[in-house]
């Protein structure tokens, strides 16, 4: 049912999301995860929280040897205790009344205890079991209270209870309550039915044993493991060929793809929760329902992590599509910059989250994360400076994913605008890539935003050409472009600009009213062969690079004075 409930919320709110709003929830989704692991780190290092001031004013108590100083540590001692079949150490967790003084009888309550979790009995995984010596403030059990499991006994329900007390030396004890024991019967073996394991497993299962427990009870939490995902595989695959039947949107992108994300995170996490709970009604022991705990806590994490990471996937690539079908070009490289760091920064929550989960100290980790950090900045400047540049490029958005452009040298078109590099693909069909650091900082020249297109050719007449026939060419020019429809009339114009030394010069400067290079080079090439037809029928052509030399017989006038002196003598 409580799966069944969850579709028809997703169905809701697909149904409410229209397909202008997808790129919206992208910016949600990448928020979400951004600001997530954002916080993760703030809180850890820069809030002072209760936790922290009391790690830094409480005493260096001695270490127990039993490890009671916090709520997990006794949980834990308490399991591993019974595993070892060691009865009297475990009666050591459990705060007894004064009256059992006998060793048996402690013994038989920790047995009692142990009878009474394996018969449908539960402990909170590890990984959420405060292990702090003040133990769970925020379980509004007061602070020397900590709930960490249920029992039931004689058809009725209820919380197992560790409270604090002190030693002789004034350190925290964490012990199973003597409230917990009061409602625990003398003889559990009566307090309910026999479990199925013991009905179905063969002697031989029942008695050889491993880690305290009957080899039959971990080959049957395998087993389990295996049927609760076939399950929980069927249980997806009905569901979701029920909504396609049912639900017509169910076809369309991107509902399609949105309930092919739900698919395998759904199958994992309700995999998890049938393990759980048919672990506990089959009765399969509660020590090895406590060793797979932590695993089925990170299972129903990465499922939910797959599940935004695959979300991310499908309402990225939608947006890519609807932007593309708009002509938002510039939104592309806002969603693939946004996918790429919320990914990253998922990646980085996960790891810290799974850490938590296996009981690493992940406070002190972040806190080391910081220091470290601070040096590998220093250290990589360069790769500081290509996010900061990623981050300009994005923001400023000189150009966008599929502009043709020139940076520095360099003519192509973008590809791709990554968090390090931008990659550019030239007309030889290689591809530059340009670190973004460098990129921002380059002289970057865009021609896919052109409104229009610049037409200035200069046309060099023979040298023989006259005034009257520049005249007629000037006049005709001008009419020809007017007349054509896709010349921008305010920018036209048609000068004689130069008497070089071997032509008579004519510029044209026009605009061509198109920014599609491939039309502009067609009406180029129409402009330029009626150009030419106007010079031919005018009785003139183009002139060549050429010099022409003239020879002549220079006369001296010192010679021409010296013949007169010797004609005198």
């Amino acid at each position: 049912m409580v799966f069944i409930r969850f579709v028809t919320v997703i169905k809701y709110f697909l149904n409410k999301v229209s397909a202008n709003n997808y790129f919206g929830l992208f910016w949600c989704l990448a928020t979400f995860v951004g600001f997530s692991i954002i916080a993760t780190p703030a809180s850890a290092q820069l809030l002072p929280t209760s936790d922290t001031t009391a790690e830094v004013s409480a005493p260096q108590w001695l270490p127990d040897s039993l490890g009671r100083r916090t709520p997990r540590g006794t949980v834990a001692g308490f399991i591993d205790a019974v595993a070892d079949e060691n009865y009297t150490r475990a009666a050591l967790y459990l705060n007894l009344d004064s009256t059992l003084r006998k060793t048996e009888d402690r013994e038989n309550q920790a047995r009692a205890l142990q009878r009474l979790l394996d018969k449908g009995g539960s402990i909170i995984p590890y990984s959420f079991i405060s292990d702090k010596p003040e133990g769970n403030a925020d379980d509004n059990l007061g602070p020397n209270l900590d709930r960490v499991g249920t029992a039931t006994a004689n058809g009725e329900s209820f919380d197992l209870i560790l409270e604090k007390s002190v030693d002789t030396t004034g350190a925290p004890l964490w012990l199973f309550s003597a409230q917990t024991f009061k409602r625990i019967p003398a003889d559990t073996q009566t307090v309910a039915s026999a479990p199925v394991t013991s009905k179905v497993l063969p002697k031989g299962l029942k008695y050889y044993k491993w880690g305290g427990v009957p080899v039959g009870h971990w080959l049957g939490m395998v087993l389990l493991a295996v049927l609760a995902y076939l399950a929980a595989w069927g249980i997806t695959i009905a569901v979701t060929f029920i909504i396609r039947v049912v639900w017509h949107k169910s076809k369309d992108e991107p509902t399609v793809g949105i309930i092919k994300a739900f698919a395998l995170p759904i199958r994992l996490y309700l995999a998890a929760w049938i393990l759980v709970v048919s672990s506990q009604e089959v009765g399969i022991s509660i020590i090895v329902r406590q060793r797979f705990s932590e695993t089925t806590v990170i299972v129903g994490l990465v499922a939910i992590l797959l599940l935004i990471w695959r979300l991310l996937d499908v309402v990225s690539r939608f947006g890519e599509k609807e932007l593309t079908r708009r002509g938002i070009m510039s939104g592309i490289s806002v969603v693939l910059f946004l996918r790429r760091a919320a990914k990253i920064a998922l990646i980085v929550l996960g790891i810290i989250t799974i850490l938590g989960t296996l009981g690493f100290d992940v406070t002190t980790g972040i806190a080391a994360l910081g220091i470290g950090g601070i040096a590998l900045a220093l250290g990589a400047q360069k790769t500081v400076e290509n996010f900061v540049g990623s981050v300009t490029l994005i923001a400023d958005q000189p150009i966008r994913v599929g502009d043709f452009c020139r940076v520095g040298q360099t003519l192509g078109t973008v590809e791709q605008i990554g968090m390090r590099s931008t990659r550019l693909r030239t007309s030889e069909r290689t591809i530059v890539t340009i670190p973004n650091g460098e990129f921002a900082s380059l002289q970057i020249e865009n021609f896919a935003h052109r409104d229009r297109i610049l037409f200035a050719p200069k046309l060099r007449l023979h040298y023989q050409t006259t005034t009257e026939q520049i005249r007629e060419i000037l006049k005709a020019l001008r009419t020809l472009l007017a007349d054509n429809a896709e010349v921008d009339p305010t920018s036209a114009r048609v000068r004689f600009i130069e008497i070089a030394p071997d032509s008579r010069t004519v510029e044209i400067y026009s605009y061509i009213l198109t920014n599609d290079f491939n039309k502009f080079l067609a009406i180029q090439e129409e402009l330029i062969l009626s150009i030419m037809e106007v010079v031919e029928n005018k009785g003139q052509g183009f002139a060549f690079p050429a010099q022409n030399l003239y020879l002549s017989q220079d006369s001296s006038p010192n010679i021409a004075s010296g013949k007169a002196i010797s004609e005198s003598e």
